[in-house]
């Protein structure tokens, strides 16, 4: 059995995930779970699992990094998400870029130099209308599971315009549009809309480069990659496991000591 050198832990609002390497950084196991409020002891259960399942290298080190970060007590070392994410998706798809992640607390574009380290970024964590706290939100305001939006916006059809900016204002639109008898996929169309527009935005502020990279669980939803893809005329490009890359990243980094 392949031993683990290095753990890498993210903490974030919505999922809780590990990434565990040998000491070449190939991967060893992933574990990740919905989060809970207890992130300290979610988190020290999560690397005693990784542990117990695998040997473990003599000076094995773990790296934190995630919205709850700071609260991950078993971690040798915490580094931001914007370092992680950069250097999880360089290792997965081997090039610079430029990288959207949209978190459930927060949404992040970061331009990638060659050495995999990130050359510029721009954040958006004042308002939950540009995160995928925003989808999750408005799909079980509309009795949707959020897993399912994603193939019904990539498919054929109408569009309504959801012109509010503030998550609070756009339910308000969505009560609105179905009082009026607005089909549910049209609504579903705008909202991702109005959600691309924000990425758009940020991708254009911190001067992108290409490819145009994804990750984080809303990289699985192809309605969200279309838009972005369309907007920028572009393909977007997903790493197998994007929910992964954040502690992927920090695993590869807990590598170096």
């Amino acid at each position: 059995m392949t031993a683990i050198a290095g753990i890498g832990i993210d903490a974030g609002s919505t999922t809780c995930k590990a990434v565990a390497v040998d000491p070449s950084g190939a991967v060893v196991a992933t574990a990740l779970e919905q989060a809970l409020p207890r992130i300290a002891d979610q988190t020290a259960a999560m690397l005693d699992g990784l542990r117990s399942a695998h040997d473990v290298a003599p000076g094995a080190r773990c790296v934190a990094t995630g919205y709850g970060r700071r609260l991950v007590e078993c971690a040798d070392r915490r580094v931001t998400e914007i370092t992680c994410h950069a250097r999880g998706v360089f290792d997965d798809l081997g090039r610079a870029g430029t990288l959207v992640d949209i978190g459930g607390q927060d949404s992040k574009v970061i331009r990638i130099g060659p050495d995999g380290r990130p050359a510029d970024f721009v954040m958006n964590d004042k308002c939950a209308a540009g995160t995928g706290r925003f989808l999750e939100y408005t799909a079980g305001r509309l009795g949707l599971d959020v897993a399912d939006l994603g193939g019904r916006v990539a498919a054929p059809g109408s569009e309504e315009q959801i012109t509010s900016t503030c998550t609070v204002f756009a339910e308000s639109e969505i009560i609105s549009l179905l009082a009026r008898g607005a089909e549910v996929d049209a609504i579903l169309k705008g909202l991702h809309r109005s959600l691309t527009v924000r990425l758009v935005a940020m991708v254009r502020t911190v001067g992108w480069e290409p490819p145009l990279m994804m990750s984080g669980g809303v990289a699985r939803n192809a309605g969200v990659r279309a838009m972005i893809g369309e907007a920028l005329d572009t393909e977007v490009i997903v790493p197998e496991h994007p929910q992964l890359t954040g502690a992927h990243g920090a695993a590869l980094l807990a590598l170096e000591g």
